[in-house]
């Protein structure tokens, strides 16, 4: 049996393929996290800064609590304050999507039932958020980020 010899043009095929392979995949990859990044949070992060400490003592003397589940196409978002009443909010809006990508993205339609939040949403399985920002009564702004995990 004649053997075959490792030629200067066969490594060079070698090295060609095996960098081909990781260049494509990183490009890949970036352009991936390009494509699925959501955007900003805030457009002036100084700004958000200096209010911080402001907002979330306000929203911390609310002292509520928050309930996210998921039955029967039925999405429930429990309000309860510091005596585990439910809390009926002045203003709700929330933004139901996945943590990696937009292109789920719903904004549910929340009726409040005297006891918690549902709005009518079909979910498939995995990890969700919801992006809540409510007013209180008083005009007190309160934001969460509830995490939702549909099986």
């Amino acid at each position: 049996m004649a053997q075959r010899e490792i030629t200067g043009r066969h490594v060079l095929i070698g090295f060609v393929a095996a960098f081909g392979v990781i260049i494509s995949v990183n490009l890949f990859l970036a352009y991936s996290a390009v494509n699925t990044f959501p955007g900003l949070e805030v457009s002036n992060s100084y700004v958000a800064s200096q209010e911080f400490d402001a907002r979330r003592d306000a929203q911390e003397a609310l002292e509520w609590s928050v309930d996210a589940s998921h039955h029967d196409g039925v999405l429930t978002l429990a309000i309860t304050g510091a005596s585990g009443a439910p809390v009926e909010v002045a203003q709700l809006d929330a933004v139901l999507g996945r943590a990696t990508h937009v292109r789920d993205d719903v904004s549910p339609d929340f009726t409040f039932n005297g006891t918690a939040y549902l709005a009518p949403v079909d979910l498939a399985p995995g990890n969700w958020n919801i992006r809540m920002e409510a007013v209180a009564p008083d005009g007190t702004a309160f934001q969460q980020r509830v995490v939702l995990q549909k099986k």
